[in-house]
């Protein structure tokens, strides 16, 4: 009995060569539609479906696999007798390899799309796997064909690897299907909330370095269908990433993509901002950020929203950077960081938000919706939810200090303060447990420069001693979302020290 393989795939890359490889080992072709039509047309010898089954395509093409001459040729356990007298009491082949991928529905989302004669042949396939081979990468065509030829049959651990491939690609793409309910919710569903259930199809696609600490296994994983602009980017040179240098570079570029349009330079250390500045070009707004905080800067990751010049270039190699990740490098720029052999050099493209922020807990998952600053449609930060609390009123170059040291603190781990003079980042404390704490560390690290500047306090101030040390540091003005049961008594203290408050209503906590 010959074997036989049923071939159907949306992507057709490859299935000449699959098919022709198979037809010289002697296998007989079953396919339907589009495929038979390509392998006819290439002089390939193709039984179609319809005259396997003797049942024609019916309703526009949503049923032509849906036939127990199908199913049963692939579901048969050959190793059961009463499943081989059923094939040949029905006069059923059996088929030994089915081979097919689905359509990308994610590019084109449709009811029409929701392809289901593909996913049962596949799952069909993947159950019966202890006797049937199904593949549904392209890039398992050569190997498949290489084992068959050397050894005539596909092994069992072939088969199981392939079987669990196929269950990955239906998974993602009922997954997939999932997600566009979700994206286009019922009428009178609740807007902005969150699923009833969420269905992740992550597959690895990059190996990294090691994990958070070396002994951390580490890999990056991508939701199936789609891309971020870590899979565009390029790396120019340096060591391989891991765990961390993903980590902290991912908050440097989003940061510095959310800071305005200008002549933008970030320093991230442990996913913190430790230097935040705009300057007339990049090489000056770099060389801001880092004296924000120098000592922390050390070991760092760069992010920038301009092509990197040779100016710049020759301040960032005086200072020990672990990556630097721009838009563009002058070629001048690029041949002189390349000289710092594990400086990780990546050029990539604007970064997008997700939806959601996922993280572990036992037994599951916590999932909130992203948190975001609110904009108008020119991309600055809209104020119309503002309010200014104090006798005075900020003035024109305080109030681009407040959105600015805004715009930094939330994206810095709570508690924070940040002191910002003339939009750059001059002190900021991160990640205290107390709102105070965050405080003096940022006065500490602003040394005297927040003079006449602005802080931005990520929650309210629940003591006028944070208030306090902001006017110690030398702040005029301060932006808080409000709402303490002692906000009287905060706002006193600012008139007091004749500064200008700012009350946001929004508070953005980052933990």
């Amino acid at each position: 009995m010959n074997r036989r393989a049923l071939l159907s795939v949306h992507d057709k890359a490859g299935i000449v060569d699959l098919a022709r490889g198979l037809v010289d080992l002697g296998w007989e072709l079953v396919s339907s539609g589009g495929t038979a039509r390509l392998l006819s047309d290439e002089g390939l010898p193709v039984t179609e479906v319809a005259e396997t089954t003797g049942a024609p395509e019916m309703l526009g093409g949503r049923v032509k696999t849906l036939h127990p001459v199908i199913h049963g040729g692939i579901l048969a356990d050959r190793s059961n007798p009463a499943h081989v007298a059923d094939l040949q009491a029905r006069g059923i082949t059996p088929i030994d390899l089915v081979v097919g991928n689905l359509y990308p529905f994610r590019s084109d989302p449709s009811i029409e799309l929701i392809d289901i004669g593909g996913p049962t042949m596949m799952r069909a396939a993947a159950k019966n796997h202890a006797h049937v081979g199904v593949v549904v990468d392209p890039s398992d065509y050569g190997p498949v064909l290489d084992e068959l030829r050397a050894g005539g049959a596909l092994s069992e651990d072939t088969r199981r690897r392939l079987a669990r491939a196929a269950f990955a690609h239906t998974a993602a793409y009922d997954a997939a299907i999932v997600g566009w309910f979700d994206e286009a919710p019922a009428e009178g569903a609740a807007a902005g909330g969150l699923p009833d259930s969420l269905h992740l199809a992550l597959e690895r696609v990059q190996d990294l370095r090691y994990g958070e600490n070396p002994h951390q296994v580490g890999a990056r994983y991508r939701e199936a269908g789609r891309t971020g602009w870590w899979d565009d980017a390029i790396m120019h040179g340096g060591k391989a990433m891991s765990y961390l240098n993903l980590l902290d570079t991912e908050a440097a570029w989003r940061l510095v993509h959310s800071l305005g349009e200008e002549p933008t330079a970030v320093v991230v250390k442990h996913v913190n901002p430790c230097g935040a500045a705009v300057g007339g070009d990049i090489a000056e707004a770099y060389v801001a950020a880092h004296e924000c905080d120098p000592i922390s800067a050390f070991g760092g990751i760069v992010a920038v929203n301009r092509p990197v010049t040779q100016a710049m270039a020759e301040a960032l190699t005086e200072v020990f950077t672990e990556v630097v990740v721009a838009p563009a490098y002058e070629a001048g720029a690029l041949s002189h960081l390349q000289g710092r052999r594990n400086l990780r050099i990546l050029e990539a493209h604007t970064p997008t938000w997700p939806a959601h922020e996922v993280r572990s807990i036992d037994g599951g998952l916590l999932v909130q919706t992203i948190d975001t600053l609110a904009l108008d449609d020119s991309g600055r930060i809209d104020r119309s939810g503002w309010t200014v609390a104090t006798e005075r009123s900020p003035s024109d170059a305080e109030w681009s200090d407040l959105e600015f040291a805004w715009r930094v603190a939330a994206r810095v781990s709570s508690n924070t303060i940040v002191l910002v003079k003339d939009r750059r980042a001059v002190g900021i404390g991160a990640g205290q447990q107390n709102r105070r704490d965050a405080g003096r560390i940022a006065a500490d690290k602003a040394d005297g420069r927040a003079v006449g500047g602005a802080c931005a306090s990520d929650a309210f101030f629940p003591f006028r001693d944070g208030l306090d040390a902001a006017a110690e540091a030398g702040a005029t003005a301060v932006i808080q979302p409000g709402g303490s049961v002692r906000d009287d008594e905060v706002i006193a203290a600012a008139d007091e020290a004749g500064m200008a408050m700012v009350l946001t209503g929004e508070r953005h906590f980052r933990h």
